[in-house]
């Protein structure tokens, strides 16, 4: 069976072969570089210990250095698996989501074809070359000049020139002995609807070719001389070889000056691109006339797992830095992210440079945020939130947009770095003094009064003390009882954990639910010294290990006395506030109250998970009761 011209090479972009070799071998982390693409392991297919055998994630191919085996995706599925090559293709377009071809007996043919297609862009770069160079070429050549790109700089890019003529491509090429229907097919003229000759599409425009990520024509773009043009810039129509929404432009030397650790830098288009590039940024690709796609943006992501999406800083770029938001979110995976430099206003990366120098636009790149800063800033800036509608406006926006992330621990760090971020703009608004029954005229300072303190700090330590010592039992009773994971997803994201220790098994836990089986492995060292503690070994989900059922319930309860716990703090913290300043004797009094039943709240057993919010509701009825009965006024008689 012979595949259809393109079908290999979107499959060998579709898949990555890191994780098509990590289901057979296990990576040395200390030597591989995760980063860079950079991995090594003992070879699968001769007996070692050391690991000798490289893999090059960015450029798809291993390699061993004992025994010398070599290829790429397929080749390793043919090894392993002991296939044949098309079985192997099936294997990975199975994995990758694509559907296998029907057969196709002309498929032969339309490589050829393509093959042709791609002899024929060939061409027309090295005319457009040879105009740029001609007397034509004078005023293109000035323009260039002035973008600071001298000769040796035009000749790496292959930049050219296409004189404002309706056929001089078209007859250049035909005089080679190219038809006129490979010439149109590749995108380079067009017919007219009269069904005369065809026409140069490029006319009066300085030309960049196109390039795939192995190198090969597959259209052109080009810039109009004529400022009055009704296209600035114009890129070839979607042909056999070229799909604009998944090719970037400079994606194969992007591609391996960011195997060299530069970072790797998105900007609008061909000029910026090459001006970057120019100053030192080697790592710079451009989407071809459109907004970023999910194709170009999974092309990136293969490339370098946080490339940095430079925009302009007016509206029109951040209006496009907003698109990739909205379309990166449900693609988010651990160690794939965004970063966005934003320039300053009215300032593109080429002026940036003239002006600044290369320097000038490394601050703008050291400043980039993250892709979270981006979308909190949408949300928030210019906008007033003097109400409880339209705080509550905001979070619903905010949650709407979280749940788009499929990721559930991305989306638990994206959920608590917008609660930083709301704390940050809400929490200082809570200061001002409050509203004393009774009293007219200035409100009295908010200052607590020693016995409060006091009586705080009195339970802070030892309340802290037990937190962290649940925690423990819950971390450790999941990795002696995986099986449960699946049923505490949720509650598992949200432990607030703080120690080391403890977020290093949280995050282990989280990644074995989501199939990695070995993520346990690497936090041994972690989960021994859980087991060490004394109030750990006695817990039942340790102590009595072959009760699931036991273990199911007890930490259950545990979840509960946490949720309970932290929901007194808050009513305690939110006491404070709105009763700071009054009667000592009746705020202490209440606190007591609230200290009494979140200690009640510890001692009860639930049954069940999704009883969790009970002990926090009924504490927050208490506490407003306690409220609206204005508990520090003390009662005549």
């Amino acid at each position: 069976m012979s595949l259809p011209p393109g079908f290999l090479d979107d499959l060998r972009n579709r898949i990555s072969l890191s994780q098509v070799v990590g289901r057979k071998v296990s990576w040395d982390m200390r030597k591989s570089n995760q980063g860079k693409g950079d991995w090594w392991a003992p070879c699968p297919f001769h007996q070692e210990k050391s690991a000798s055998f490289h893999v090059d994630d960015r450029k798809g191919f291993y390699y061993c250095f004992g025994c010398h085996a070599k290829g790429d995706a397929l080749t390793f599925v043919k090894e392993t698996e002991n296939v044949a090559f098309m079985e192997a293709v099936e294997i990975l377009a199975r994995e990758a989501g694509m559907p296998m071809p029907a057969r196709d007996p002309r498929a032969a043919e339309k490589q050829d074809r393509r093959t042709q297609l791609q002899q024929v862009m060939e061409e027309a770069v090295k005319h457009y070359r040879l105009m740029l160079k001609s007397g034509q070429g004078a005023g293109a050549r000035d323009y260039l000049a002035g973008r600071r790109l001298d000769p040796a700089a035009q000749e790496r890019w292959e930049i050219g020139f296409a004189p404002d003529q309706r056929q001089g491509l078209f007859q250049a090429l035909t005089a080679k002995g190219i038809t006129a229907d490979l010439i149109v097919d590749a995108g380079l003229c067009a017919r007219p609807d009269d069904g005369g000759a065809p026409y140069d599409r490029f006319r009066g425009r300085i030309i960049f070719p196109i390039r795939d990520a192995r190198g090969r024509a597959i259209s052109l773009g080009g810039r109009a001389m004529d400022p009055n043009a009704r296209a600035k810039y114009l890129n070839g129509p979607e042909t056999e070889l070229f799909d604009k929404g998944r090719n970037l432009f400079n994606h194969g030397p992007a591609r391996e000056a960011a195997g060299k650790g530069q970072p790797l830098i998105v900007a609008e288009g061909y000029m910026d691109t090459i001006a970057l590039s120019e100053a030192g940024f080697r790592a710079t690709v451009a989407p071809l006339g459109t907004a970023v796609t999910e194709d170009q943006l999974r092309l990136m992501w293969r490339i370098s797992d946080e490339p940095v999406i430079a925009l302009d800083g007016d509206a029109a770029g951040l209006r496009a830095a907003l698109r990739v938001v909205d379309l990166a979110l449900p693609l988010l995976e651990a160690g794939k992210g965004l970063r966005f430099a934003v320039l300053p206003p009215g300032l593109d990366p080429d002026d940036l440079i003239k002006a600044q120098g290369a320097q000038g636009f490394q601050k703008v790149l050291e400043g980039a945020e993250p892709m979270v800063g981006l979308l909190w800033r949408r949300e928030t800036e210019g906008k007033n939130f003097d109400s409880p509608e339209r705080r509550a406006a905001l979070d619903k926006t905010l949650r709407a947009a979280i749940a788009r992330i499929a990721d559930p621990s991305i989306r638990h760090h994206y959920g608590e770095e917008i609660k930083r971020l709301r704390w940050e703009l809400f929490g200082t608004r809570r200061t001002r003094a409050p509203f004393v029954p009774g009293r007219r005229g200035t409100p009295v300072p908010a200052v607590p009064t020693t016995a409060t303190r006091q009586s705080l700090l009195a339970i802070a330590e030892d309340e802290a003390m037990a937190q962290d010592l649940r925690m423990s039992v819950i971390l450790a009773g999941f990795a002696r009882h995986p099986a449960l994971l699946p049923a505490f997803e949720t509650a598992i994201e949200r432990l607030a954990t703080t120690r080391p220790e403890h977020r290093r098994v949280q995050a282990a836990l989280l990644a074995s639910l989501h199939g990695d089986g070995r993520a346990l492995d690497g936090v041994q060292d972690a989960l021994e010294s859980l087991m060490q503690l004394p109030h750990v070994r006695i817990s039942p989900p340790i102590r009595s290990a072959e009760d699931v059922d036991l273990a199911r319930m007890c930490l259950a309860e545990e979840f509960a006395k946490l949720d309970a716990a932290r929901g007194a703090e808050i009513e305690i913290r939110d006491a404070m506030e709105d009763m700071a300043g009054l009667a000592d004797e009746g705020l202490t009094w209440r606190l007591s109250q609230a200290a009494e039943a979140r200690n009640n709240a510890g001692r009860s057993r639930l049954d069940d998970a999704n009883d969790l919010g009970e002990d926090r509701t009924a504490l927050s009825r208490h506490l407003q009761d306690l409220i609206d009965g204005q508990i520090w006024v003390k009662k005549k008689g």
